[in-house]
């Protein structure tokens, strides 16, 4: 019970700071007794601070007012992505205060050598963190891959860098910080949810980069299926006598609206995916806004395909909304219109409104931002996971 009130105060504090204890205890519906004493044991364990005393207009004894610390306790979010690495490290408010990203070509290379460089990358935030005051309470590691849903940090398999069956504490060079591996479409919806979603949203979260990710949340929470493969979405045959896919079937999504898929028929295809320097994706949207013409007639067809496959979740899922995230967001301008079109041709069987599908807030921010927030609202959910003081 004390555990759950803990996370009451800090909710309440998190969502409404700067509050008194009074005020907090108004909110929540405990005795002021009773939230003294959890406000205590949150100052203890660095979750909250107490600033001088204020009246704040109000007749009575002055406040102190209550607010979540943005020094202490801290997640740190990791990315190996096609090509790129990253790392973001948020405070207790879910503020990002440390940011790098490094362009880099991971596809084909040994896990080793990445997950090497990956932790020297994080071991390089963590030092800034120091210097801010801020703590490492945990580590998630965003790949783009198949991540089974169990303890001991496997990465089953992540086909576009070539990885199958790596685990982490194999190739991670300390063994105190060894992050959690988690798939990069699941923790962009989670960011998603977390920065503008509805506590009950149920929507489908699909993301662009090397292939084609997609993420459910359901109710407000992610579902991962049986055996955490639910969301592949790339591989939804849109057309069942199109072109061979790598995962070995015909006419995936992938084929029509993955990167690759839209490179080529843009004229980008000279170099190939997971190369280095250069970003695909900017140059996209540049030609789409000069109106080149194979561009603009690729991103039509990636976005009727796209529509194609997310006929079948809405009618199968019956979701809130639809949020393209990741590269789709930077894209969503020439994309949205043959999705939308799709869309209300197709979902026949229930009401489907145009603005229901949406581009993300967060965009390819998402999945390091999401690595990153999943400690602070494990913190926020269970306080006592912080040491006490």
């Amino acid at each position: 019970m004390r555990r759950q009130n803990l996370a009451v105060v800090l909710g309440a504090v998190a969502a409404h700071s700067p509050l008194s204890r009074a005020d907090v205890a108004g909110r929540v519906g405990l005795t002021r007794a009773a939230v003294s004493s959890l406000v205590d044991e949150l100052i203890g364990r660095g979750a909250v601070t107490e600033a001088a005393a204020t009246a704040g207009g109000r007749v009575g004894r002055p406040g102190r007012a209550l607010a979540l610390c943005d020094e202490g306790p801290a997640g740190l979010g990791l990315e190996i992505g096609v090509n790129h690495l990253g790392a973001c490290l948020v405070d207790l408010r879910g503020e990002p205060r440390v940011w790098r990203l490094v362009e880099r070509a991971n596809a084909g290379r040994p896990a080793g050598q990445v997950l090497a460089e990956v932790a020297a990358l994080a071991a390089e935030a963590e030092a800034e963190a120091a210097a801010l005051g801020l703590r490492v309470e945990g580590r998630l590691l965003a790949v783009p891959g198949v991540v089974p849903h169990r303890p001991g940090g496997l990465v089953e398999r992540a086909p576009n860098l070539g990885w199958r069956g790596v685990r982490l504490a194999d190739h991670w060079p300390d063994p105190d910080t060894v992050p959690e591996p988690e798939n990069e479409a699941n923790l962009g919806a989670l960011a998603e949810y977390w920065n503008a979603g509805r506590p009950d949203e149920t929507f489908v979260h699909v993301s662009a980069g090397s292939g084609i990710g997609a993420a459910l949340v359901l109710d407000g929470r992610l579902f991962r299926g049986a055996r955490g493969f639910a969301g592949e979405l790339g591989h939804l045959p849109v057309h069942p006598d199109g072109p061979d896919c790598a995962c070995g079937a015909r006419g995936c999504l992938e084929q029509y609206a993955g990167e690759a898929a839209v490179r080529r028929g843009a004229g980008l295809a000279d170099a190939p995916t997971g190369t280095v320097p250069g970003d695909p994706v900017a140059l996209l949207a540049e030609r789409a806004a000069a109106g080149h013409a194979p561009t603009l007639r690729t991103l039509d067809r990636a976005g009727r395909a796209l529509g194609l496959a997310l006929t079948s979740a809405v009618d199968l899922i019956d979701p809130d909304s639809l949020v393209l995230g990741g590269a789709y967001t930077e894209l969503a301008e020439w994309l949205v219109p043959a999705v939308r079109a799709e869309l209300a041709a197709r979902v026949t069987v229930r009401p489907w409104a145009p603005e229901a599908l949406r581009p993300s807030v967060l965009g390819r921010r998402g999945p390091l931002l999401g690595a990153a927030l999943t400690t602070v609202r494990r913190i926020r959910a269970d306080p006592t996971l912080l040491p006490a003081g």
